[in-house]
């Protein structure tokens, strides 16, 4: 199992992700789009690297708007896994 990060640990890795928030336990993003189309786009281009990383986000939808959350369940909160995914995603975009 993934280890936990610290209070410290987290706020220093998230100081380097500008474009995304740490939220109780949870690192997230929101990203905009042109319309669902470029949306959907976006989505499936995080299958592979989620994969990959047997990693998966939460994403949530709502047509030109797409939500990630990131957190390491089994483990009960924020881990490295979380934020070297967050980093992979933020290079989609």
């Amino acid at each position: 199992m993934a280890q936990l990060l610290t209070e410290a640990e987290i706020q220093e890795r998230a100081s380097h992700l500008p474009d995304w928030i740490v939220e109780e336990s949870t690192l997230q993003s929101i990203y905009n789009f042109k319309n669902f189309i470029q949306a959907i786009e976006f989505v499936n281009k995080l299958v592979e690297p989620a994969e990959s990383a047997g990693h998966h986000p939460d994403i949530e939808i709502s047509y030109n708007k797409v939500k990630i959350s990131l957190t390491t369940h089994d483990a009960g909160g924020l881990t490295q896994k979380d934020f070297d995914l967050a980093r992979v995603i933020s290079q989609i975009n």
